[in-house]
């Protein structure tokens, strides 16, 4: 089964239609359980999010901070695996057609899955790209190649140490978007610097025609604002994860809050990338 619905396409071409960026959001699937996660999965649109990032659950990530970390720990913990990560897409798609869902995590559980496996049954389930954040562009007959081939989107990484040099190699086979990298370190550590944001947008629009998507260090509506303001879409993960997690009970599991202190996070995030261009 190859990937046909090009709902990144669509999403980026309706933001850019509407003359404004557009909000992505993280969360971890299966946090803090399956249920919870999938009525999380299934708010996000009407809260105010244009596109979503589901977190492939990982006991040994490279890139995620400690809020995200905690959140796949919390999943694999409540039974989590690529399997049910799937499934809850599956889940998610047999109400909402539109919305993107990038699936985001590590090569590792990929392998074990088996790649040819995971793409066909990521595509069937209704996902929109993959964003493996530990294969770099040497390994990309791994995945990237395969995906590729079937038109499923691959979304590649670039940071503050991207340079000239090394963009070209990146940007190769990227595809739906570039994720830009606002700071220099795991997620959840700082507050993007909207002035060197700006200075690495432009730079980069220099090398691609893909939209330019912001993430690390985006938290409140004020931030998603500032940096909407220079890029085609803000990312947040770490707000939205700790949104999840400031209402847990004692024993890590969901409460009667979970669903709608996320929802008022993002609803407050979107109103921040609608006054980003005035």
């Amino acid at each position: 089964m190859d990937y046909t619905a090009s709902r990144l396409d669509k999403c980026f071409a309706g933001l850019k239609a509407e003359n404004r960026p557009g909000l992505g959001i993280f969360i971890t699937a299966g946090d803090p359980d399956p249920e919870t996660s999938l009525a999380l999965l299934k708010a996000l649109p009407g809260a105010g999010a244009d596109m979503i990032e589901f977190g492939m659950p990982f006991s040994d990530p490279m890139a995620d901070g400690p809020a995200i970390q905690a959140s796949s720990q919390r999943a694999l913990k409540a039974g989590a695996s690529l399997a049910k990560t799937i499934d809850l897409v599956r889940k998610f798609r047999e109400e909402d057609q539109t919305t993107p869902v990038v699936l985001m995590g590590y090569y590792n559980p990929i392998y074990i899955y088996g790649v040819e496996k995971f793409l066909t049954d990521a595509i069937s389930a209704g996902a929109d790209g993959l964003i493996v954040v530990d294969l770099p562009p040497e390994e990309d007959d791994e995945l990237c190649v395969p995906a590729v081939k079937r038109g499923l989107p691959f979304v590649r990484l670039a940071t503050p140490t991207t340079n000239d040099a090394r963009l070209p190699k990146v940007l190769t086979n990227t595809s739906g978007f570039l994720y830009y990298v606002s700071i220099t370190g795991i997620t959840g550590t700082a507050d993007a610097p909207v002035d060197l944001v700006r200075a690495a947008v432009g730079r980069l629009r220099g090398h691609t025609d893909l939209p330019i998507a912001v993430g690390f260090g985006i938290k409140t509506r004020e931030h998603a604002a500032a940096i909407g303001s220079v890029a085609d879409a803000c990312i947040v993960g770490t707000a939205a994860v700790n949104a999840i997690a400031g209402t847990l009970d004692a024993d890590g599991k969901a409460t009667e809050g979970t669903v709608g202190a996320l929802t008022d996070l993002v609803s407050e995030l979107a109103k921040g990338v609608r006054e980003a261009r005035g």
